[in-house]
């Protein structure tokens, strides 16, 4: 019998307060968005995306930012962190009490000018002060990479279409990215590969990965990821999310579904299922809809039904 690759634990980041919370069109109240993280917080989730500080103008939903961290300050068992875009972001985080920020980049030249009105060259260039500002505040930088595995206006994306974003995150003193599969163009099978070669090409790196259901495969995706020695993954509560410049881009890997089935495969996450299927019910009657959550549809395995004694067969 083959040995399994699987670990024996992982580390979750709940994304829906700021991934999750940025493709709403109709406002969230701040007190709401405080009371879902607190709700969050309270299932076991250790770590936390808990918003973007990015230009009120740019994604309204977060114009709140420094209100939002300042009041979750106070919840000692979770790390916190913060998407920047800029300078002026990454001041006001550090400036609001984040301790780890989080820079984005594109994979693609098309998809970084609809998102960031930038080439990947340009968008990234412009990261550099944001690491030094890190650098001299003491504040940990995390990269990522969205559409890493398929961009929906260039087509599947090859490894050697990273190295050159990975060396210059490298060079910036960034260690730990993210590989975001946007619009869920991934498969398990290029999931293995892209992860083999990069952990090859870039053995002092940790990866981490940030998957979208659009296309059903996400946890099978974050499966093969397990398998190649991945650790660490975003989802997102009652499967919230999208991102506003990616057409048809769905929510991401539900929180519940997850732990489902990190549970089903005893390895653990340190969240409550219990607890994070209440909270994934709880935040679906807050925002009025989820984004597509088996937990919320079917209920775990665990959750039996009375048997049927007979049944009525017509011929």
């Amino acid at each position: 019998m083959t040995e399994s690759r699987y670990p024996d634990s992982i580390e979750l980041c709940e994304v829906a307060p700021r991934d999750g919370f940025q493709a709403e069109d109709e406002w969230i109240p701040t007190e709401k968005k405080i009371e879902i993280i607190r709700k969050l917080a309270d299932t076991g989730v250790s770590s936390m995306e808990v918003t973007s500080f990015v230009h009120p103008k740019a994604i309204p939903q977060l114009k709140d930012a420094e209100e939002v961290v300042q009041a979750v300050q106070d919840i000692s068992t979770m790390k916190m962190r913060a998407l920047v875009p800029n300078v002026k972001g990454a001041e006001r985080a550090i400036g609001a009490g984040i301790k780890k920020l989080k820079l984005m980049l594109s994979a693609t030249d098309a998809h970084s000018l609809s998102n960031a009105n930038a080439t990947v060259e340009e968008a990234q260039k412009k990261l550099e002060p944001i690491a030094e500002l890190a650098e001299k505040e003491n504040v940990n930088v995390g990269g990522s990479i969205s559409v890493a595995f398929g961009c929906p206006y260039e087509g599947r994306v090859t490894e050697k279409q990273l190295y050159p974003i990975l060396k210059r995150y490298q060079q910036m003193n960034v260690q730990e990215v993210s590989l975001a599969d946007t619009t869920g163009m991934a498969n398990p099978k290029q999931v293995h590969h892209m992860l083999q070669d990069l952990q090859a090409a870039f053995p002092d790196m940790t990866f981490s990965m940030h998957l979208h259901n659009t296309r059903g495969l996400a946890l099978a995706n974050m499966a093969a990821g397990m398998e190649q020695g991945i650790r660490r993954f975003d989802s997102s509560i009652a499967g919230l999310g999208g991102c506003p410049y990616a057409p048809g881009a769905t929510g991401n890997v539900p929180t519940e579904d997850v732990v489902h089935m990190l549970e089903e495969m005893s390895i653990k996450s340190g969240i409550s299922l219990e607890k994070i299927i209440q909270a994934a019910k709880e935040v679906k009657n807050i925002i009025g809809h989820d984004g597509g959550s088996y937990m919320l549809q079917a209920g775990p395995n665990s959750q039996l039904h009375d048997k049927v004694e007979s049944q009525n067969k017509v011929n």
